[in-house]
């Protein structure tokens, strides 16, 4: 679930950076210059909660150079007023070294320090599967999820009747190819490719 804040004037990226509360307490982003608080239900944190445990085990175990996050801004290179927060992002240690952002306002600001961007789909299903797909292509983000747990998702995605659905975005060749994942079949990701988790497993996390 999501709401936008009343403002008297769009914000920038920027501004928005300076305005966000230190708390820890609330997720924000910001769209077109209108500030975005993010209200995810228990179910929405069960799943986020299933994917942070399998993904840090994968990064463990193989010794992956890549860094686990949940609070980081994804600024968007199409517009200065907007600026996303996955629900889970998943960032190359060492491309960070050259994120101006990064120390200071743990915001990355080039598509090629993220590996992978995962959105559990809530009741802003437009903004995962239209508006994030753009901007995560343009940005020449390698591998992009949504995990439409609840078939929440338009009838032109997911099909009717609706049913929960997993969809990985995979780079090739400057634009993204897409795959789907449903019941029993084997979540397949570049990023992670020793990953052994089947899309209904993921669902279950969230029920």
């Amino acid at each position: 679930m999501t709401q936008a804040i009343s403002k008297s004037e769009l914000m920038t990226l920027e501004e928005f950076l300076d305005w966000v509360p230190d708390d820890g307490q609330r997720r924000y982003e910001l769209h077109k210059g209108d500030i975005i608080e993010m209200q995810p239900t228990g179910p929405h944190e069960q799943v986020i909660g299933l994917l942070v445990v399998k993904l840090g085990v994968q990064i463990e175990s193989l010794e992956l150079p890549y860094l686990l996050a949940t609070r980081c801004i994804i600024k968007s290179i199409n517009s200065d007023y907007s600026g996303f927060n996955p629900d889970v992002t998943i960032l190359d240690i060492k491309a960070l070294e050259n994120e101006p952002l990064w120390k200071k306002r743990s915001t990355i600001t080039k598509g090629e320090t993220v590996k992978l961007a995962i959105e559990v789909v809530s009741t802003n299903w437009q903004d995962d599967y239209l508006m994030k797909v753009f901007e995560y292509e343009t940005m020449g983000i390698c591998e992009y999820w949504i995990i439409d747990y609840l078939g929440l998702g338009g009838k032109r995605f997911i099909g009717n009747p609706k049913q929960p659905t997993f969809w990985v975005y995979q780079m090739v060749e400057g634009e993204y190819e897409v795959k789907r994942f449903r019941g029993n079949d084997r979540i397949e990701s570049t990023i992670f490719p020793d990953l052994n988790i089947t899309a209904e497993r993921v669902f279950e996390a969230g029920r």
